[in-house]
């Protein structure tokens, strides 16, 4: 084992503090990343607060890691040192199963294995991004092009294929209408990779305050939903609706929008959940989808495409010892779009 620096939570009211964790010894199939930068996302917030379940501290979070390789293993084929890599919410998973087979390892027979708190192959509890180093498996670490820098490019780990992969598999492309729902750390990306795909773009947002945002980064339309009668006014428009939106929200209002064969889908973690009126599905042969991350071939690929168009997040960098003001600052919508957490400052 390899002792690095890290930040970590160790009681769920308590802040984050440096510490040093243990990292395995680097493997035959392993590489080894010293981290560069590390996105948080609201689920590390959702998880490290007990939002989601119970949880074992210590904790540290960070699933959108970018870095370069330091080492590797005997038997590594994919990676060498000096490589930029990326890794996002899974470090493993059963890699035999149908899903995995089809590259679908986020949706592993077994459960994937997931980059922080969950409980690895060997036993050990995985510790996630907050840190100086990360030990991974070769095929969970995806290569970063040079065309996007590491800082911008750590939120696409999640993030960006968080939309990405529901934008690809439901066709969005020349001659679709897409919305997107919430112009936050998912939506913003999803609105240049939608544009970036040739579809028509709308924005879908509670006020007024982030038109000027969206039209930038790329939405060919923009409808503050504060106003109840602007939903009425966009009924039967779109063909695909990602909803990105992590609270309560009127599902049956937003089938409305959908044309015939739409499609709703849900990235956004309500705590409520989602429900719908079967008039509301029924009207147009509506459906109401959810969607998680993609695999790692569709994580490369959505890398590979945010390279060839010049897509990164928009980021606000922060040192470590800036992480519990910037979990309040999430919560509070006060950040545009991701914060990204310097790994030379842990």
């Amino acid at each position: 084992m390899t002792d690095v620096a890290a930040y970590a939570l160790v009681e769920k009211d308590g802040g984050f503090v440096p510490t040093t964790i243990e990292r395995r010894p680097v493997g035959a199939h392993d590489v080894e990343i010293r981290i560069a930068f590390v996105g948080i996302c609201h689920s590390d917030i959702h998880t490290a607060r007990e939002e989601w379940g119970s949880v074992e501290y210590p904790l540290v979070p960070g699933h959108e890691i970018a870095g370069i390789i330091e080492s590797v293993g005997s038997a590594v084929t994919t990676h060498q040192p000096g490589d930029r890599v990326g890794v996002g919410c899974m470090v493993n998973s059963c890699r035999v199963c149908e899903n995995c087979l089809a590259g679908e390892e986020q949706y592993c027979a077994e459960g994937n294995v997931g980059t922080y708190g969950a409980v690895d192959v060997d036993g050990t509890i995985t510790r996630g991004g907050y840190a100086s180093h990360v030990v991974v498996d070769e095929h969970f670490a995806v290569s970063i092009p040079d065309g996007i820098g590491l800082d911008v490019a750590a939120p696409l780990l999640c993030a960006g294929i968080t939309m990405f992969s529901p934008l690809s598999h439901w066709g969005a492309g020349p001659g679709r209408r897409v919305a997107i729902v919430g112009l936050g750390g998912l939506g913003h990306i999803g609105v240049k990779i939608a544009a970036a795909m040739g579809a028509d773009v709308t924005i879908l947002t509670r006020s007024d305050a982030k038109r000027s945002d969206a039209e930038r980064l790329g939405a060919h339309h923009f409808h503050a939903t504060g106003d109840p009668s602007v939903l009425k006014g966009l009924r039967n428009t779109y063909d695909l609706i990602i909803n990105t939106v992590s609270g309560e929200i009127d599902t049956d209002r937003y089938l409305s929008l959908l044309r015939l064969n739409g499609t709703m889908v849900n990235v956004g973690v309500s705590p409520l959940g989602y429900r719908a009126r079967f008039g509301s599905l029924a009207t147009n042969r509506r459906s109401l989808a959810g969607s998680g991350i993609g695999g790692i071939r569709q994580t490369q690929e959505m890398l590979d495409f945010c390279a060839a168009h010049g897509i990164g997040a928009e980021i606000e960098t922060i040192p470590a010892s800036m992480i519990d003001e910037a979990y309040d600052r999430v919560v509070a919508s006060d950040v545009r779009y991701r914060f990204v957490i310097d790994a030379a400052t842990i």
